[in-house]
């Protein structure tokens, strides 16, 4: 099992040491981002990636490592803080730069519209989160996301149950 680790949390957090540690011990191999030592610029909604420069964002900034993580790994365990029940910000932004694995077209699938993969994958998601999220919000929101990228959700978990999310893997 390859796993990629996007963490959005401080690098000297305990508990995402702990989390990162913990997880990187248990697959054969892995990749760890730590965000706040990352120039990611926010999406600019620019839609480059879908006609300019397809599967490739228009920003070339720290961020296109994630990207080609996304493709390369298994499965992407995202560490993330929480604000008002809700990843934060940062994570958030993290999620919207993903918009190149898709295109720009669109089709139904089980009534719903959904943007065409721009690549054959099965793009596995778990969310670990510090602070007071709204679980149950995050596991539906984790389902939309994922669904719209034609992925899957492994689960949400609060950071000090980490090792759950071995199960799920």
């Amino acid at each position: 099992m390859n796993l990629m680790i996007v963490s959005t949390l401080p690098a000297n957090d305990p508990q995402a040491q702990k989390a990162v540690r913990f997880l990187t011990s248990k697959v054969d191999c892995s990749r760890v981002f730590y965000t706040e030592e990352m120039k990611i610029s926010p999406c600019l909604g620019c839609n480059a990636c879908w006609l300019k420069t397809p599967g490739k964002c228009a920003l070339h900034d720290d961020y296109e490592q994630i990207l080609k993580g996304c493709l390369q790994y298994d499965a992407v365990v995202l560490l993330s803080g929480t604000s008002f029940g809700f990843i934060h910000s940062a994570m958030k932004n993290v999620i919207d730069r993903l918009l190149p694995l898709a295109t720009m077209y669109i089709c139904v699938q089980d009534g719903q519209i959904r943007h065409v993969p721009r690549y054959q994958k099965d793009y596995r998601f778990i969310l670990l989160y510090s602070g007071k999220g709204d679980e149950e919000y995050l596991k539906y929101w984790m389902e939309r996301f994922t669904l719209n990228f034609y992925g899957k959700s492994l689960g949400v978990f609060p950071l000090e149950k980490c090792e759950e999310t071995l199960q799920c893997i």
